[in-house]
């Protein structure tokens, strides 16, 4: 490919219009050939490899500051971050254009919701690419996600693979981080929707303001927006919209409203109120909580977006099965209950104790802990939280990356102090996990809360596996 096609759509002066083999941010992955973009990540600069890149054969570099890098085309943009993007989306042919493309955004429901989507849409007939926190498929085949949301050259090879496999709509997961980053800038997204939004992340967005602004870039990029008007901001994420609109919820007037709720341990069902037109549509999802209506409200808006009917919508529905880490039941065949839940914000809390208690017929026990180098202001909030909801708390560590893990826990303390409940510290979380095991008493609800899907515990120094099913399991077999 020449230079000036994979810079098409961004503003550069290209002195010399070279054959380009591939595109790299990472210089280690540079070859004979390829144009390397120097991008600023949290730790690192692209452009302090640039002579790197240049040694490892790169035809061009794209910067953003000025760098000095003998012998080798450089090529300045505004913003490189914006330009890695397009120049992804032009090597790999705008793969996003050869199907529907849904992006979900929120601080909970996100994962569930493209699971819920996935589900509609097979039934529908359709082959359906998922791109998320837990994994990334392309019909049933499963491919390994680091991120929530990949970088865009990452992004844009994923499309591409989804595109040639024959996927008629992608569904993906839209984090905060990656649209301030620019991971999905040039992205046409024909559907993108809005969950909720809650304390998180202030660690990299520094104020609730600020996060809320990145989840709106989304529904500028978007035909139609589906937004949860129930959550206090959801007003301003419709005023943030660029194109048709369709509102859910459950308390207010709104486009798809769900009535007549009924909750219990085999999951949710409801009714549909359409634009305050009482209808026969009737909905059963398999998870439990209310959080599970608002959820299946969420893809139940996606679908409609993309003209899917009602009674596909509802048989979809009914077939959707729980998601891996969100209100996991673990086997255990015990007279108590052990459920893993990926919960790590004080909503997150909330939604998972308060759909246990609607089912606890004896105490709900809570353990959970705070990741390190993340947001500190929550942490007090979420012992607060567990603490308010929960009967027994164990307080634990999460994944405290270069904190002290005890740093961390005593931040958790004082909310869960002020709100009188008993608990107990202890630092070591498989050591926590046995705790809670030994002392189960009778229809108990043990929550694990935290880890969710996750299979690994990132230390200061490494990152070590740790499955709290094989921990659970390994924990009873010794019994």
């Amino acid at each position: 490919m020449k230079l000036s096609e994979l810079m098409k759509g961004i503003t550069a002066d290209i002195q010399n219009d070279k054959d380009i083999t591939s595109v790299a941010y990472d210089s280690r992955k540079v070859k004979s050939g390829s144009a390397f973009v120097c991008i600023k990540g949290f730790k690192t600069d692209g452009h302090e490899y640039a002579s790197q890149a240049s040694q490892n054969g790169a035809a061009v570099i794209v910067a953003q500051d000025k760098i000095n890098v003998p012998g080798v085309d450089v090529v300045y943009v505004e913003d490189t971050r914006k330009a890695l993007a397009v120049m992804s989306g032009n090597f790999y042919g705008n793969p996003s254009k050869r199907f529907k493309l849904i992006g979900i955004t929120g601080t909970n429901g996100k994962t569930t919701t493209t699971y819920l989507i996935k589900s509609i849409l097979e039934m529908a007939g359709q082959k359906v690419g998922l791109i998320g926190t837990n994994q990334n498929m392309i019909g049933d085949s499963v491919l390994p996600s680091e991120h929530t949301t990949p970088e865009s050259l990452e992004l844009q090879e994923l499309f591409y693979k989804m595109a040639d496999c024959g996927a008629d709509t992608v569904v993906m997961e839209v984090s905060s981080h990656s649209l301030v980053l620019n991971r999905v800038y040039g992205c046409d997204f024909d559907v993108g929707v809005f969950t909720n939004i809650t304390q998180d992340h202030l660690d990299f967005h520094e104020t609730m303001e600020n996060y809320l602004e990145a989840k709106k870039k989304l529904f500028a990029m978007s035909e139609t927006a589906v937004v949860n008007i129930d959550d206090p901001r959801g007003t301003s994420v419709v005023k943030a919209s660029s194109g048709r609109v369709i509102t859910y919820g459950i308390d207010k007037s709104c486009d798809l409203r769900a009535c007549d709720v009924r909750l219990s341990a085999r999951g949710v069902i409801f009714d549909i109120v359409k634009k305050n037109i009482a209808s026969d549509i009737r909905v059963q999802l398999a998870i439990p909580g209310k959080f599970s209506v608002y959820n299946a409200l969420a893809a139940i808006g996606g679908a409609r977006a993309l003209g899917i009917d009602f009674d596909t919508i509802v048989k979809g529905l009914r077939v959707a099965k729980g998601v891996k880490g969100r209100a996991e039941v673990v086997p255990t065949n015990t007279d108590y209950t052990i459920l893993i839940d990926y919960a790590h914000t004080p909503d997150g809390l909330y939604n998972i104790i308060t759909t246990v208690r609607e089912i606890a017929k004896g105490r709900v026990v809570t353990l959970f802990g705070c990741g390190g180098d993340r947001d500190r202001t929550k942490r007090p909030l979420m012992g607060e939280m567990a603490g308010k909801l929960s009967d027994f708390c164990i307080v634990t560590s999460d994944n405290p990356r270069s904190e002290n893990p005890m740093s961390i826990i005593e931040d958790i303390l004082p909310g869960i102090n002020s709100t009188g409940c008993e608990y107990k510290v202890i630092e070591n979380r498989k050591e926590a996990i046995e705790f809670a095991i030994e002392n189960a008493q009778p229809d108990d609800m043990i929550i694990l809360a935290g880890k969710g899907h996750e299979t690994y515990q990132i230390l200061a120094d490494k990152t070590i596996e740790f499955d709290e099913r094989k921990i659970i399991h390994g924990l009873l077999d010794k019994r």
